[in-house]
């Protein structure tokens, strides 16, 4: 017998594992409704025979009729009078393997897209256009470093910094980064530099301050842990990604920026000048980091997190909690905890409040 051509060329049979019928949430609606009821009919009946008004062209069951037969869940006897019920394990592997099959490899395939763009982002992160976006994700530190450099050569305003960390490296490398620093206060850039009181003893950090400061740059110090932040001319900041140590995170976005700016201002009103060695001076910035042991300790924080936000080694921070034990003539961490319980003292208040 001739197959008659087609003008779009030889038809394809559908592969084996895919269903003639497309079953998707229509077919299933019916297969749970009238379908299941004609379904349940014809095991209770041994069959539907053929011409039962339900088969009919202009019944209302035809579809589910039609869809139990696709199904395989009727079949037509060899008599020809009747349609007989069949078990639904196998048409159930029909639809349902099928459907499992195409959900795997719309997974993977979303996954591969998923990859392409990827690809296609990092192609976009390193191009000069993304460069002026209002967030910009920098890796690696040369990059990092290349890119503040950079920004401070570029600054015509002013540069407000937030280093958390007293140890900054060593002279020659303080010193290093200082040049671009240097540069900017030659041509009347402003420059402020925040850290944390722990800083004072860090010998390379002073010389470093001395540098700048003789330069017109400012420096203070506060007992509060910050993380580490760097503001251009208040139009673009730089903070620490959530890898901190290998990747930064550009803010261009004017609102945020401001609100950055405005965090720096709240912080450099409470801090103190690094220069200042008066006698007022020192003794302010002990009681402070007196209190914020405390605090630490009120609050529980372990060890290292507490020498850490307080910005000094776990040995410092020991020799802080060996010296409130004293003050308290406690003999254990527990007993401190419970005479300063006693004397209601929070961490916000002055040694003269807990006397």
């Amino acid at each position: 017998m001739a197959t008659k051509a087609s003008t779009n060329g030889p038809e394809q049979e559908p592969p084996p594992s895919t269903p003639v019928t497309e079953f998707g949430p229509a077919q299933r609606k019916i297969l749970e409704t009238v379908a299941a009821a004609l379904y349940e009919d014809a095991v209770s009946h041994d069959g539907v025979k053929v011409d039962d008004s339900r088969l009919r062209d202009d019944s209302e069951e035809r579809s589910a009729a039609d869809l139990l037969i696709e199904l395989g869940l009727l079949t037509l006897e060899p008599s020809g009078e009747r349609y007989v019920a069949r078990d639904p394990a196998g048409s159930q592997a029909r639809v349902v393997t099928p459907l499992g099959q195409q959900g795997a490899e719309l997974i993977t395939e979303s996954s591969r897209w998923a990859n392409a763009f990827g690809v296609l982002s990092q192609t976009w992160r390193r191009s000069p256009i993304a460069a002026q976006g209002a967030i910009t994700e920098v890796h690696g530190i040369p990059a990092i470093t290349k890119f503040l450099e950079e920004a401070i050569d570029d600054a015509a305003v002013d540069v407000l910094t937030a280093q958390p960390q007293s140890n900054r490296g060593t002279l020659a490398q303080l010193m290093a980064g200082a040049s671009h620093e240097l540069s900017a206060l030659e041509r009347g850039v402003t420059v402020r530099t925040l850290y944390q009181h722990s800083s004072r003893r860090h010998a390379a950090t002073h010389k470093y301050v001395q540098a700048v400061t003789l330069k017109g740059a400012e420096v203070r110090t506060l007992d509060e842990f910050f993380n580490r932040m760097i503001v251009f001319d208040r139009s673009q900041a730089v903070i620490p990604s959530s890898d901190v140590l290998t990747s930064a995170v550009i803010i261009r976005e004017p609102s945020v920026v401001a609100y950055l700016v405005d965090v720096f201002e709240r912080a450099w009103e409470r801090a103190r000048p690094f220069g200042s060695q008066e006698t007022d001076t020192m003794r302010d910035i002990a009681t402070e980091q007196r209190a914020m042991t405390i605090r630490m300790l009120i609050q529980g924080y372990p060890d290292p997190t507490s020498a850490k936000r307080l910005g000094v080694s776990p040995r410092t921070y020991a020799g802080y909690v060996a010296d409130l034990k004293n003050e308290y003539d406690a003999e254990t961490r527990f007993q401190l905890g419970y005479y300063m319980g006693q004397r209601g003292v929070t961490g916000d208040d002055s040694p003269e409040d807990d006397d």
